[in-house]
C-alpha cells in the first residue's frame, strides 16, 4: 500500500454526510440505512455489550483505587504510620499510573487495543491481590504493589474511552460515555463501602483487599471473549480508508495547538487535585470531627470504627449517579443553543461546589449531620463534569490520536492533581502536630487546617474551564474539517492509508 494525502471521498469510500452535531461528527449514508449494522462492521447490540463490559472493569478499577481509603484507620493503626506516609500509598498508586499512561496511548494508537488492555488487566490483578499479603513489618511491599497496580489501570483508563468513541457518533456516543464516567463515583463509592464491609466482617482489612481480584478474574474473561477491536474512527464514516497514525511528536504537537484540550486539561487537573483529596480523607477526617465532638472515642487498636466510611460511600454513590446523569441531560437541552454549552458547565460545577466544599469543613467540628449535607450538594455538583469531560476530548480531537490525548491529560491531571493531593494533605497535617501533639481535638483540627487547599483549587479549575469555554467551538470545528478531509490552518493534516 502506498501513503498519501487525504484524496477525494468519492474514489475511495460511500458518500457520507457529516452533520455539524455539537458533541461529536455524525455520517448519515445517503441509502438512509439505520439496520443493526454500523460502519464499524460491529452490530449495535454487540456494541451495547462492549459497553457494559468496560463499564464493569471500570467499575472494578475505582472500586480498588478507594478500597485502601476505606480501610485507611485499619492500615494506620496497623502499620503504625503517620498522615503523610498514609498519603503516600496514592501518591505512589498515581504516579505509576500517569507516567505509564503515555506509554499505552502511543501503544493504543498504533496497535491492538485489545490485547494490551488484557496485559493490564492481568498485571492489576496480580498486584492487587499480592497487595494484600504485606506484613506488619514490610510496609514497603503495600507500597510496592499500589504502585504496580497503577500499571493495569493505566492501560485500561487511557484505551477504553477510545473504543467507545469508536462504537458511536453525536448524541448515543455521549449516553454512553455517561454510563461508562458513571462508575468512577459509583466505583469510589462502593469501594469505601466494600472494603469497611469486609474488613468489619473478617477482622482483617488485608480481605478487602482479594475481592476486587476475584471480581476482576470474570472481568478478564469478559474482555477476552466479548469485546473486538473497532477500526479507529470507523464510527465517524471510515470504514474502508482508515486514517493513518502520525509520528508521536507529530500528535504531541498538535494537542499542544488545541487550546479546548490544553484548558480543559487544566481543569481536569484541578478537578483530580480536589477529588483525589478529598476522597483519600474524608472518611478520616470526619472520624476524627466526631472525636472532637465527644461522639466517638479515638481508634487506639484496629479494626476502627468504618462508619464514615459507609456513608461517605452511600454519598459518593448516589451523587455521582444523580450528577452525571444531571450534567448529561442539561448538556443535551443546551448544546444546540449553546455552542460552548459543555466547559460552562464545567466551569458551574466547580465553582459552585468550591463553596459547598469550604463550608463543610467549617461545620465538620460541629455538625456532622450538615456537614454531610454540604459534602453531598458539593459532590453532586462536581460530579456533572464526568461525562461532558470524556466528550470534549473526543470531539476536539481527530480518531489516530484519542488514545495519545487520554494519555497526555491522565498524566497532566494525575501529575499535579492527584498524585501530589493526598500526600500534601497529610504533609500539612504532620507539619501542624508539632503544636499540640498530645491532643485528640488537634488530630482533628490539623487535618482541617490542611483540607482547606481544596476549595481554592476548585476555583482555579472553574477559571480553567471558563477559559475552555472560549476555544470550544473553533477546536471543534477544526477537529470536523481534519475527520472529513479539509486542511485548517492551524491543525496538523491526517493522512490516511489508500489501497
Amino acid at each position: 500500500m502506498d501513503t498519501g494525502e487525504i484524496m477525494s471521498s468519492d474514489q475511495h469510500r460511500p458518500k457520507t454526510h457529516l452533520s455539524v452535531r455539537y458533541g461529536s461528527i455524525s455520517c448519515e449514508f445517503p441509502d438512509g440505512d439505520t439496520s443493526s449494522t454500523q460502519p464499524t462492521g460491529i452490530s449495535r447490540r454487540r456494541s451495547y455489550i462492549m459497553v457494559a463490559v468496560l463499564c464493569y472493569i471500570n467499575l472494578l478499577n475505582y472500586m480498588d483505587r478507594y478500597t485502601i481509603a476505606g480501610v485507611l484507620l485499619s492500615i494506620q493503626k496497623y502499620f503504625q504510620i503517620s498522615d503523610s506516609t498514609s498519603g503516600l500509598l496514592q501518591t505512589v498508586f498515581i504516579c505509576s499510573f500517569m507516567f505509564l499512561a503515555p506509554v499505552f496511548g502511543y501503544l493504543g494508537d498504533r496497535y491492538n487495543r485489545k490485547y494490551i488492555m488484557i496485559a493490564g488487566l492481568i498485571v492489576w490483578l496480580v498486584t492487587t491481590l499480592g497487595s494484600s499479603f504485606a506484613g506488619r513489618e514490610h510496609f514497603w511491599v503495600l507500597v510496592l504493589t499500589r504502585a504496580l497496580v497503577g500499571t493495569g489501570e493505566a492501560s485500561y483508563s487511557t484505551i477504553a474511552p477510545t473504543i467507545i468513541g469508536d462504537l458511536f457518533t453525536g448524541t448515543k456516543r455521549t449516553l454512553m460515555i455517561s454510563f461508562f464516567y458513571i462508575f468512577i463515583p459509583v466505583g469510589s463509592g462502593l469501594g469505601y463501602i466494600m472494603g469497611a464491609t469486609i474488613a468489619s466482617a473478617t477482622v482483617d482489612w488485608r480481605w478487602a483487599l482479594r475481592v476486587n481480584p476475584a471480581l476482576g478474574a470474570l472481568g478478564l474473561l469478559l474482555l477476552v471473549f466479548l469485546i473486538p477491536n473497532p477500526p479507529r474512527g470507523a464510527a465517524d464514516g471510515y470504514t474502508e480508508t482508515p486514517m493513518e497514525n502520525t509520528s508521536y511528536i507529530e500528535d504531541i504537537k498538535y494537542l499542544l495547538k488545541n487550546r479546548s484540550f490544553v484548558w480543559s486539561s487544566f481543569g481536569v487537573t484541578a478537578m483530580a487535585f480536589v477529588t483525589g483529596a478529598l476522597a483519600f480523607w474524608t472518611p478520616t477526617f470526619l472520624s476524627r470531627a466526631q472525636v472532637t465532638q465527644g461522639l466517638r472515642e479515638p481508634c487506639k487498636v484496629e479494626p476502627c470504627d468504618p462508619s464514615d466510611s459507609y456513608i461517605f460511600g452511600t454519598i459518593t454513590v448516589v451523587t455521582g449517579i444523580v450528577g452525571v446523569f444531571l450534567g448529561t441531560w442539561i448538556s443535551k437541552m443546551l448544546r444546540d443553543r449553546v455552542p460552548n454549552a459543555d466547559p460552562l458547565i464545567c466551569a458551574v460545577g466547580m465553582l459552585s461546589s468550591s463553596p459547598c466544599f469550604f463550608i463543610a469543613v467549617i461545620l465538620a467540628s460541629k455538625s456532622i449531620p450538615v456537614t454531610y449535607t454540604f459534602i453531598a450538594i458539593g459532590e453532586t455538583l462536581l460530579s456533572l463534569n464526568w461525562a461532558i469531560l470524556a466528550d470534549i476530548l473526543l470531539y476536539v480531537v481527530v480518531p489516530t490520536r484519542r488514545a495519545t490525548a487520554e494519555a497526555l491529560q491522565i498524566l497532566v491531571c494525575h501529575l499535579l492533581g492527584d498524585a501530589g493531593s493526598p500526600y500534601l494533605i497529610g504533609l500539612i497535617s504532620d507539619a501542624l502536630r508539632k503544636y499540640n501533639p498530645d491532643s485528640p481535638s488537634w488530630e482533628f483540627h490539623r487535618l482541617e487546617y490542611s483540607v482547606y487547599v481544596c476549595p481554592f483549587i476548585g476555583i482555579l479549575g472553574g477559571l480553567f474551564f471558563l477559559m475552555t469555554s472560549l476555544y470550544i467551538k473553533e477546536d471543534r470545528k477544526a477537529a470536523e474539517m481534519l475527520v472529513s478531509g479539509q486542511s485548517t490552518g492551524q491543525q496538523t493534516t491526517s493522512r490516511v492509508t489508500v489501497t
